[in-house]
């Protein structure tokens, strides 16, 4: 926790490869001080086949999945900055977007937590 799962067209990495859009993402988490570093994780899905509003047009779309307990003014900074990060490696993509998914403390359960 926190989890920022980007899906993309793959397309996007002929101008940038993958390991530069995770680390600005992770970034961007960082420089929200809402997490630990040692806490965050970052993947990247590529995808050759999709459509965005009926063809085939560039984007990426990060899903995040936080820890309950950020304020809406937090979770919204987050998504702010997380974009526009990516718009500024992706000045050409159209489509960049992210949400921000909050899952319940009492219900997690990790491999430290057992």
């Amino acid at each position: 926790m926190p989890h920022f799962i980007v899906d993309c067209s793959a397309e996007i990495l002929d101008t940038h490869p993958q390991h530069t859009i995770l680390a600005q993402v992770h970034g961007a988490a960082v420089a929200s001080g809402l997490f630990d570093i040692g806490d965050i994780k970052v993947r990247v899905n590529p995808y050759d086949n999709y459509l965005v509003a009926g063809k085939q047009e560039p984007f990426i779309h990060v899903f995040s999945s936080i820890m309950e307990g950020r304020t809406t003014a937090q979770r919204a900074a987050l998504s702010r900055s997380v974009v526009s990060a990516l718009v500024a490696l992706f000045p050409d993509v159209p489509n960049i977007a992210m949400n921000v998914s909050e899952f319940e403390k009492a219900s997690y359960c990790n491999r430290k937590t057992l």
